[in-house]
């Protein structure tokens, strides 16, 4: 067998439910159980466990960079020491920042619009506040005049 032809798929599809409640039911002897067939997987599904494989393997070796320790500050010139830590900081801000899940347009566009509603909704609260307090403060003022 080549190596493309042993993908292990590890999702549950409905045939193999019944399977494993039999296999599991202590009343049933274990020859009435069914082998497991293997089947070939779809491409879709080889799709997905390329990308999960692929997924697993950068957080594998993010995991690996994030367990090195730190790398203490050699003693440098006084003068040179902000423009190292400054070096640091921006090389960790990149780290960071490339492990950001950055939404797709569709997630965007939901984002921007609930916050223009409540934007929308903040100002109609303000303004009905600010004709209720104009309205008491002219009621006081006419009434002490």
């Amino acid at each position: 067998m080549s190596q493309k032809s042993k993908v292990n798929i590890t999702k549950i599809t409905a045939k193999s439910r019944p399977q494993a409640t039999a296999a599991a039911d202590p009343t049933k002897p274990k020859t009435q159980t069914q082998p497991k067939t293997q089947t070939k997987p779809t491409e879709t599904q080889t799709k997905v466990t390329k990308a999960q494989a692929k997924q697993q393997a950068k957080l594998a070796k993010t995991k690996a960079k994030a367990n090195t320790p730190e790398k203490p500050l050699k003693q440098v010139f006084i003068l040179a020491r902000p423009f190292v830590a400054l070096g640091r900081y921006l090389r960790n801000s990149w780290r960071e920042l490339r492990q950001v899940r950055w939404p797709n347009r569709k997630a965007t566009w939901k984002m921007t619009l609930a916050v223009l509603v409540y934007c929308a909704i903040f100002i109609v609260f303000i303004m009905l506040l600010d004709a209720l307090f104009t309205f008491i403060f002219d009621l006081l003022l006419k009434t002490n005049a």
